[in-house]
């Protein structure tokens, strides 16, 4: 199999898609590191931060948001405790895990990515079948899982929707976080793990069906609850960010985005999450979605797209329309009353937002 260019990846791993930054920090970087770390803490933070380095190289930031969340999250690291990192849906969780696991280990692919159906083999190691029946058990016949190669690398071990794994699955976890050793009873022996090891886990309590951790198993990791932005001007410049970012690597025709409309759909998506408006003066009901800054980005990404192939290339209000009243109304018959209640008590009431009160209501009629 011929292998893709990097230029045709569409989303290139952090380590990659920010080598140069990555390479920049580690020359400059006199700092104390920890046993199996690429760079030292304070060059990580400076990583997910943004900053310039005292030769005037820019570092741009990955996480907007609180500094003091970002230097518990990678102290905890620097520990024997493994980390959590806690919030809605689109918090930058996984953001924040890629972009940690990158600077501090050089890479970020050693994934397990929870859902209902993760069973232990996922999590410990597996088997080649046709190998195993051939020679019966044998290190030649086992397949190791993404974490039991992090224990053998000294690497860091990202795990999503750690609470969508099954409960029993979970605490297969307990033993590798707290004695650093993976049992292999198949071949009498065990795999210890070697500096640099630990793991980062994601997890939202929003989600229906989630699995509760076990106590045993929460005491294992430090949690970080990454909230939500704390203001408007904060969320609109992540969304901004984002979204330039998404539309070089789509590779979207030049398009044109007024700060206006970025910022009336934060807006809306703000005031709609929290139940009022941002003056207080009006409650207001909230749809189920979490309408979370990730949604925001991916309706200004399908507006950009309809205003590039089909629009004059400016984002008008009519091209955000579609994408914002999907991304509002999930339940056809609760949210679209909720939807159309936010639309003629706010929407339409206020100044230099008639084109996407109109907009809106064609969308949702």
């Amino acid at each position: 199999m011929a292998l893709t260019p990097a230029s045709d990846i569409l989303r290139p791993h952090a380590e990659v898609q920010y080598a140069e930054e990555l390479a920049a920090l580690a020359a400059a970087d006199d700092r104390p590191k920890p046993p199996g770390w690429h760079l030292s803490p304070w060059a990580v933070v400076t990583y997910l931060l943004g900053g310039t380095l005292n030769n005037g190289f820019e570092i741009e930031p990955k996480y907007i948001g609180q500094r003091r969340l970002m230097e518990i999250a990678v102290a905890t690291l620097a520990t024997d405790r493994a980390l959590l990192l806690l919030g809605v849906p689109g918090t930058a969780k996984s953001w924040v895990s890629e972009h940690l696991t990158a600077a501090i280990s050089g890479h970020s692919n050693l994934l397990i990515q929870g859902t209902a159906g993760t069973s232990e083999d996922a999590i410990r190691y597996s088997w080649n079948y046709a190998r195993l029946i051939a020679e019966g058990p044998s290190a030649g016949a086992l397949v190791p899982s993404p974490l039991l190669k992090g224990m053998q690398e000294g690497s860091l071990v990202r795990i999503e929707e750690l609470t969508r794994i099954p409960a029993d699955v979970q605490d297969t976890l307990i033993t590798v976080l707290s004695e650093k050793v993976l049992p292999v009873p198949e071949l009498a022996t065990e795999v210890q793990a070697t500096r640099g090891f630990n793991v980062i886990a994601t997890a939202n309590d929003r989600d229906k069906g989630v699995n509760e951790l076990s106590s045993a198993l929460r005491r294992r990791f430090n949690t970080v609850v990454l909230p939500l932005p704390t203001s408007v001007a904060e969320e609109v410049q992540i969304v901004q960010s984002r979204v330039e970012k998404t539309g070089r690597a789509l590779q979207l025709p030049p398009t044109t985005v007024a700060l206006e409309q970025i910022s009336r759909l934060v807006t809306i998506f703000r005031e709609l999450r929290s139940g009022v408006t941002e003056n207080g003066k009006t409650k207001l009901k909230s749809p189920s979605g979490t309408l979370s800054s990730g949604e925001a980005i991916s309706v200004l990404n399908s507006g950009l797209a309809l205003a590039a192939y089909f629009g004059d290339g400016t984002l008008q209000a009519a091209d955000l329309a579609a994408g914002l009243t999907g991304a509002v109304v999930k339940d056809p018959v609760q949210d679209r009353v909720v939807w159309l209640e936010y639309l003629e008590t706010v929407v339409k009431e206020r100044d230099g937002w008639k084109d996407l009160y109109r907009a809106c209501r064609e969308v949702v009629e």
